[in-house]
């Protein structure tokens, strides 16, 4: 009796941990068949509409024939300017607030309130804040000083919706860049001060190198955020209908994600949109993996430099 009633108890958790093993595993199993029913939906109904000439030619009137090149072009542009504007603003705050600022001091906690709040806005609000700050303040200040008033930068363009987008997703690579700079161990900066560095040089020789990894984990968020993100830059660049690429930072440009919901939304003949919706579709989703995939080549090479270096 005493034996069985010691077992008992055991048995109960070893019941609870089978039927929790099993439901995450269910949960699981669950989300994979999702997305592999959507891909494969994608796909199938994609995959029949890519062709060399889909992707390499501009969109005809009406958008019911042509490619979709200028949209690939404009997505790419932007993703590569967004990274390149909001990388060194995100890092920088990062190592302030990891390795300068005290953290109990009234600028810490409210830049720290300011970056989950900036984490929460929805993504409309950022458009309608790149359209006053950045369309009708900053571009009409440098018309008026630069241009006599002629409007050039004073109008929606691929540089503000750049900018825009970088100021979405700079929550994102500050606390990728935080979390990176917090995981390299202490000894190291202690090592590096006893060699006679500097706070500076110990950052710049030592701990950014460490954290990288990390950095481009951040980069690899904002970069999967920032391809498929439509509503910051309706007001601040993205024209409904523009068969010729942008020649300069101040014109505007196609996008893939707006491509799709107008070719969802604003089409008069839906049968025959249909697969080019799909195949503009199916090219987003793959050109999202394909630069989230080069960083995490490039993320994984220098793990395993690092790694060496260390060893």
């Amino acid at each position: 009796m005493k034996g069985s009633a010691r077992t008992t108890p055991w048995r109960i958790r070893r019941l609870g941990d089978v039927a929790l093993a099993m439901g995450t595993g269910l949960a699981a199993v669950l989300v994979l068949l999702i997305v592999a029913i959507i891909l494969g939906d994608v796909i199938y109904n994609g995959a029949p509409r890519m062709t060399l000439t889909f992707l390499t030619q501009a969109p005809r009137e009406g958008m019911t024939a042509g490619g979709i090149f200028p949209a690939i072009f404009g997505t790419v542009a932007l993703v590569v300017l967004m990274t390149i504007a909001v990388l060194p603003a995100g890092v920088a705050t990062a190592i302030y607030l990891s390795e300068y600022a005290n953290p109990e001091s009234r600028v810490t906690r409210l830049v720290r309130v300011a970056v989950n709040n900036l984490a929460g806005v929805p993504s409309i609000v950022f458009g309608l804040f790149g359209l006053g700050f950045f369309v009708q303040f900053v571009g009409v200040g440098i018309d008026r000083a630069l241009y006599g008033g002629q409007r050039v930068f004073g109008q929606p363009a691929l540089v503000w919706a750049a900018l825009t987008m970088a100021v979405l997703t700079l929550p994102v690579v500050i606390v990728a860049t935080e979390e990176a700079l917090a995981a390299v161990p202490r000894e190291l900066r202690l090592a590096s001060a006893a060699l006679g560095a500097s706070r500076l040089q110990t950052i710049a020789r030592v701990v950014l190198p460490q954290a990288l990894p990390g950095i481009l984990t951040g980069a690899i968020l904002a970069i999967s955020r920032g391809a498929g993100e439509v509503a910051p830059i309706l007001f601040t660049g993205v024209a409904y209908f523009l068969p010729k690429l942008p020649g300069s930072l101040h014109d505007q440009f196609m996008q893939l994600g707006y491509h799709v919901y107008v070719l969802s939304t604003q089409s008069p003949d839906v049968d025959a949109t249909r697969p080019i919706l799909y195949a503009t579709v199916l090219v987003l989703l793959l050109l999202t993996f394909a630069l989230n995939a080069t960083a995490v080549v490039v993320r994984s090479k220098m793990r395993r430099r690092f790694a060496g270096a260390v060893s």
